[in-house]
This record gives structure tokens, C-alpha cells and sequence, in this order.
């Protein structure tokens, strides 16, 4: 999924080309092959429950069909066209994520004033390891934005921490012991219990970024209900697409690649509904549930 391709100037050379819009039957169910403007111009207003998006991070990463590596100022405006498409797209309410580094999220913040309710900065800590006389972005960002402030919210619960020697509750789990929820803790807006794509084996070949995919689906399960349409522009390895199969959500996806387009939809197609024993749509992490809501416990 992660820093997919969608190209600047391409949606730039597109600004005024008015598109039909098609109902959302026939574009629902797929990644779309083609620019994420192209995509979303073809969408109706008011129709989309979330966009979770992951744009390219402007650092020169080697992609097949895109030049990761802009003037900052050309960057911006082209960011600035899909964040408004994407506002027009959601319904009233609807949420809106935008996954990227901390630097480039500040000029985001920006232009999204005044469109969407700002709801939440999220601070995904990948675990990554700092490299040369920097601070490595460890913390990866993740806005959360409404159309308004009624839009839709569900608490999320992870598991308590528990010492991998002994397995007993870590004494730093917070709160009073008696207190202590059955299943775990409500999330906040750090979250260090979703690690990094690490294995290549779990990787799509030559794609330099890609998001696991229960870090979304925790995304879905705060913002949606099962039925809901998520929109996709920069499907890239397809995380979004199988965290939106795997939870019984309607899935709409963008990638301007054909290779990965191919691959992403594969992905999608062979993804399979997870739920609990209750028949609820969970988020499952290697045989364990990592995110249910609390209203499904």
C-alpha cells in the first residue's frame, strides 16, 4: 500500500477535465488502474464512508511508474487537489486518514483548514532505528479528520501487554488492577503494539514501502461500520484492499501502475472475511485479535 504512485503532473494535466460519475456499483469491489484524480472525479459527491490515504513521501524512492522527487511547492498543490476531491467524495459522516512523515504532514494540516473537523494526529511508532547524526522518524503520522463532529466513531480495545518470559499483565498497563478491562485497553493516538512489514517473503517485490495491514484495519474498525465504502487513492501493495475484505468493507482503490494494480487486486480478491467467535469483524495478527471494537465485545 504504502507510498504508492500516483503522479502529480499527471493529475495536474487532468485538472479540468470533467469526468461522468459512475454509481458506486461499478466501481466498488476493484483497484482501478489509473490516476487517483482520474478515480475520484468519477466518484459522486457524498458517497464515500472514509479515504484512508498514503502518498508518496517525496523522498526520492524508486517507484516504476512515478519520480519521487518534487519541488516541495509542486508537491503540495498536487496534494492539495486530492484532498479536495477526497472532502467532496465523503459523505457528512465520514473520516478522512492520511498517513505520512511528521514534516510533510505539517504543510498538510494547513490544507485541510477549514474543510474537515480535525479529530486526531496519531503517532504510529514503526520501531524503526535512528541513522546517522539525525532522529529517525520512528514516529510515522497518521491524520484523522471528520466532515463533522457527529461523524462516525467506535471506541477500539488492543490487548493488555504481557511479559513474553512469565506471561503475566505488565504492572505498567495503567489504571487500578480491579479496574482492568477483561480483553485490553482503549487505544489512544500512540500506538507501538503494530510493527513494520519486515519479512520479504510478506512483501510484494520491488515496492519500497508497504503498510500492515492490521494498522488500517484498526483505522476501519474506529471509523466505519461492515458495508461501508472505503476509498483507496494510492493502493500501491494493497494493505487498504485486504483490510477492507477481511472486515466486510466495500473497497474503491486507485494505483497507477500496472503491476502493482494487478497484484493489489489478486490480493484483494483472495482476501477472506475474519471474524471472533461471535461473528464480529475483528482485526486478527498472527492468531490473535489485535483490535476489536468495544462495541462488538
Amino acid at each position: 500500500m504504502s507510498e504508492s504512485l500516483s503522479n502529480p503532473s499527471h493529475g495536474e494535466a487532468n485538472g479540468s477535465v470533467d469526468i461522468p460519475k459512475s454509481p458506486l456499483v461499478e466501481l466498488v469491489g476493484q483497484v482501478h488502474q489509473d490516476d487517483c484524480m482520474n478515480v475520484l472525479r468519477r466518484i459522486e459527491s457524498n458517497s464515500v464512508n472514509v479515504v484512508f490515504a498514503d502518498p508518496p513521501f517525496n523522498l526520492g524512492k524508486k517507484y516504476k511508474s512515478y519520480n519521487d522527487n518534487k519541488p516541495l511547492e509542486d508537491y503540495l498543490d498536487w496534494t492539495s487537489e486530492w484532498i479536495a476531491e477526497s472532502c467532496r467524495v465523503l459523505r457528512d459522516d465520514g473520516s478522512l486518514f492520511i498517513y505520512n512523515i511528521p514534516r510533510l504532514l505539517i504543510h498538510t494540516v494547513s490544507l485541510l483548514a477549514g474543510k474537515l473537523e480535525f479529530r486526531h494526529w496519531i503517532a504510529w511508532n514503526s520501531n524503526a532505528r535512528p541513522l546517522g547524526k539525525t532522529l529517525q522518524p520512528a514516529h510515522y503520522g497518521i491524520l484523522f479528520y471528520t466532515k463533522s463532529r457527529d461523524s462516525k466513531f467506535d471506541n477500539v480495545r488492543a490487548p493488555h501487554q504481557k511479559c513474553r518470559k512469565c506471561d503475566e499483565f505488565l504492572k505498567d498497563y495503567g489504571g487500578k488492577k480491579h479496574r482492568r478491562h477483561y480483553f485490553g485497553y482503549q487505544v489512544s493516538d500512540v500506538w507501538s503494539d503494530i510493527h513494520r512489514v519486515r519479512h520479504r517473503r510478506k512483501r510484494i517485490a520491488d515496492h519500497p514501502c508497504q503498510l500492515p495491514v492490521h494498522l488500517i484495519e484498526r483505522l476501519l474498525l474506529l471509523s466505519t461500520d461492515p458495508g461501508d465504502v472505503l476509498f483507496d487513492p494510492f493502493c500501491g501493495g494493497g494493505s487498504a484492499a485486504v483490510a477492507a475484505k477481511q472486515l466486510n468493507r466495500r473497497y474503491i482503490g486507485a494505483e497507477i501502475d500496472a503491476s502493482y494494480a494487478e497484484i493489489s487486486n489478486q490480493k484483494y480478491q483472495e482476501a477472506k472475511h475474519v471474524t471472533d467467535e461471535t461473528g464480529a469483524f475483528v482485526s486478527v495478527h498472527l492468531g490473535k485479535v489485535v483490535s476489536i471494537r468495544d462495541i462488538d465485545l
